[in-house]
């Protein structure tokens, strides 16, 4: 029996999670029906609805608040889609207050397609009720961590770990070929600034970034800076980086991350999936990250439980990455925390051997996360059966 998917991703790196799923998914029964709506890496693998999800980045409380009518506008857009395609299951990635409101309506209409969430919202460090609601609107979750699945369990909600998709997309890089070929000498330091890939971070996070760049820069003539931008905001890297004086190279998303990453000897690195993505190439680096007041004042008082922010850390259990984050993220404790690891090779050559441990933790062997996610979806019995749909209303 063909057996048909939709998968729906609002975000870059849930874009290319469900692009490598439906690789996954036609490389293991290439009659299998893929339909979706996505960004571009999707959309050019035929996840293509008519419906425009590249502005629902968001971040914060504040953020989230004025988006909330396009968030709830899209929902239905969506739903619509999915309902005329009619799919035997819908896959929901990452962005949780899109998809958790997304399942609600496809069941209240009576979708006869299970809905599976793929990557489940951090409850282990913020909103644990999250979970509750997870599990009333979806019948599958595929999470990336085993001490992600008790959370959810409790509620009923049946759970596949996976394996983190950034810890495990990377083969090793080589940074003696990209430093060749961006003409960047073998004797420099080459300090990485990932800026981060929704724009509040470009306003909130990058300019202290770079500033910390410049005075490292500043500091030491053999020091030059290389930036990555993500896809979604790299006309916006590109005019801020046009305003900077030290001495730099950016480069876009068709360049080789991991052989980028691997070029570097410290990363300075707003918070999010590319800190495992520097992880897996056992890049020493400093994370930064800063949210709206509003929203900090909030999620310090009511909703987080985790004492870090950075995954890596989360999963060690203790501080390998060195994390700066709201009050503390500023340039002069990111100068002299990096200034002092450039400065001592035992410690970042320490910090890469603490990356590469945990890295194996979270990326199990075996064909993948996307591997894991798309052969359960071709196996009727490797999730939850379907139930029965709440009536349309």
């Amino acid at each position: 029996m063909t057996r048909s998917v939709y998968l729906v991703a609002a975000e870059a790196s849930a874009d290319v999670l469900g692009a490598e799923v439906i690789d996954a998914l036609r490389r293991m029964d290439p009659d299998v029906e893929v339909h979706g709506a996505g960004l571009s890496e999707m959309r050019q693998r035929g996840a293509a609805a008519p419906v425009d999800l590249s502005d629902l980045s968001v971040l914060g409380f504040i953020d989230g608040l004025k988006a909330f009518g396009r968030v709830k506008a899209k929902v239905h857009e969506v739903a619509t889609h999915v309902m005329t395609v009619d799919p035997d299951i819908v896959v929901l990635i990452d962005s949780w207050g899109f998809m958790w409101r997304l399942a609600r309506v496809l069941k209240q209409r009576g979708a006869r397609a299970i809905r599976v969430k793929l990557i489940g919202p951090q409850v282990w460090a913020t909103r644990p009720g999250r979970a509750r609601v997870l599990a009333e609107w979806c019948e599958h979750l595929f999470c990336i961590h085993a001490f992600e699945a008790p959370f959810y369990e409790r509620w009923g909600l049946a759970t596949t770990v996976i394996g983190n998709p950034a810890a495990s997309r990377f083969e090793r890089g080589d940074g003696s070929r990209f430093r060749e070929a961006m003409s960047i000498s073998s004797g420099a330091e080459v300090i990485g600034l990932l800026p981060g890939s929704r724009p509040a971070e470009l306003r909130r996070v990058a300019p202290v970034l770079a500033a910390a760049c410049d005075e490292l820069c500043r500091r030491s003539a053999d020091r030059m800076v290389l930036i990555v931008a993500a896809a979604q905001v790299e006309h916006e890297v590109m005019d801020l980086a046009s305003t900077w004086t030290f001495p730099h190279k950016v480069v876009g998303p068709a360049a080789s991350k991991p052989d980028a990453f691997a070029a570097m000897d410290l990363a300075l690195a707003c918070s999010g999936t590319v800190t495992t993505e520097l992880a897996a190439q056992q890049t020493p680096m400093v994370v930064g990250y800063k949210v709206g007041w509003i929203t900090w004042a909030i999620a310090r008082a009511f909703l987080m439980k985790s004492r870090y922010v950075t995954l890596v850390n989360v999963a060690a259990g203790r501080e390998i990455v060195p994390e700066f984050v709201q009050t503390r993220f500023t340039v002069n404790r990111l100068v002299r925390k990096a200034d002092a690891l450039l400065s001592d090779p035992d410690t970042l050559k320490a910090q890469r051997e603490e990356l590469g441990e945990v890295i194996q933790t979270m990326s199990p062997a075996g064909e993948g996360p996307a591997g894991v996610v798309a052969r359960s979806l071709l196996q009727e019995t490797a999730i939850r059966p379907r139930v029965s749909a709440a009536p349309a209303v």
